[in-house]
């Protein structure tokens, strides 16, 4: 399995050079069409890759004579954090990645990996199908070369471990992989436990030789990467809910006509519906799978006394990061909504 992904991200990688250096031969090949590249971490089997084939669907229907969408999945093209510079760079045009790779490249992102941001997911979904409102932080990123065009849900993530977690002191000790953003090291650092970030291509490995103890992530973790094969306990302690997002090369963008912007909107708004409508259903039988396949075992905790103990990485963050005080003033907002 490692020889073929490495060798289809030898393939992928020659094609891409080809597509930066103009290959003897490229146009023929592709009828002249501008060939749209896209990357991101998930399986064929993921909600989100089925939400970009669905994008792929209408911008090849309704601009196939000039555009041909093509998808890597698997990190073929690199990790996020790679493929969102090759993103900046153009020598990729789109990659889906979550708000915590982002923040790396743009702060005001780091709004999304507070702890407990959101008390519900009803909040949640709110705030993010607000577009007029989420424009403004979409748009913000121009200047640094890439523009998210819409979202992903990724669920909420919660603890999974080689070890059971009832509760914050379970974690003491522990080594957790969390996504490369230091409000995540943090927040687990609160939790008495050690943050290891890495690619999440390498997390199965790591916990298969013990050099982790487990991750943080939602349930298709499990089942789409095989995670419960290799971590028996998943504890709901519900610390975020961080979206995943669709970004796109600014100068790419800028080039489209109208028509053709309102077009990729239109295709990134429908991967979007494809995307939660297949999320809530994969959750369910990710959670099915992994009990009675993978005899992964389902804790319910006590989320209060996880939240008491990241209340100081809350305030840090707010004073700070001056950047993400407005956003989160709004979704404190929302939440009442929904208390």
């Amino acid at each position: 399995m490692k020889l073929w992904k490495r060798l289809m991200a030898g393939v992928a990688a020659i094609g891409l050079a080809c597509g930066l250096t103009g290959c003897s031969g490229l146009d023929s090949i592709t009828g002249g069409k501008r060939i749209i590249r896209i990357a991101h971490a998930q399986s064929e089997e993921h909600p989100e890759h089925i939400g970009m084939l669905k994008f792929k669907e209408i911008i090849e229907e309704k601009l196939g004579d000039k555009y041909e969408v093509q998808i890597f999945p698997n990190e073929l093209l690199g990790s996020a954090q790679k493929a969102i510079e090759l993103t900046q760079t153009g020598a990729i045009d789109f990659v889906v990645a979550g708000t915590a790779n982002v923040e790396t490249f743009a702060d005001s992102y780091e709004i999304f990996s507070m702890p407990y941001l959101f008390t519900s997911q009803d909040a949640y979904r709110e705030v993010m199908n607000d577009t007029e409102y989420m424009q403004k932080l979409y748009n913000s990123t121009d200047e640094s070369g890439f523009r998210v065009l819409t979202w992903f849900d990724a669920g909420t993530r919660n603890f999974y471990s080689t070890k059971p977690i009832h509760s914050p002191d379970d974690l003491k000790g522990q080594k957790i992989r969390v996504q490369q953003s230091p409000a995540s090291v943090n927040m687990v650092k609160a939790f008495g436990a050690a943050a290891s970030p890495m690619s999440f291509g390498e997390v199965y490995t790591a916990i298969q030789q013990g050099v982790i103890n487990g991750a943080e992530n939602n349930e298709l973790a499990l089942t789409n990467n095989k995670h419960g094969e290799v971590a028996k306990y998943f504890s709901y302690d519900q610390h975020q809910m961080i979206p995943d997002v669709l970004i796109g090369n600014t100068k790419f963008l800028d080039s489209l006509s109208d028509e053709e912007y309102d077009i990729f909107m239109e295709a990134a708004q429908a991967a979007t519906e494809v995307e939660l409508e297949e999320w809530q259903k994969a959750v369910l039988e990710a959670k099915e799978y992994a009990q009675n396949e993978q005899g992964v075992e389902f804790i319910d905790v006590d989320v209060q006394a996880f939240r008491d103990k990241v209340v100081m990485v809350q305030q840090d963050m707010l004073e700070e990061n001056p950047n993400i005080v407005e956003m989160y003033e709004h979704i404190q907002q929302v939440n009442k909504k929904y208390e």
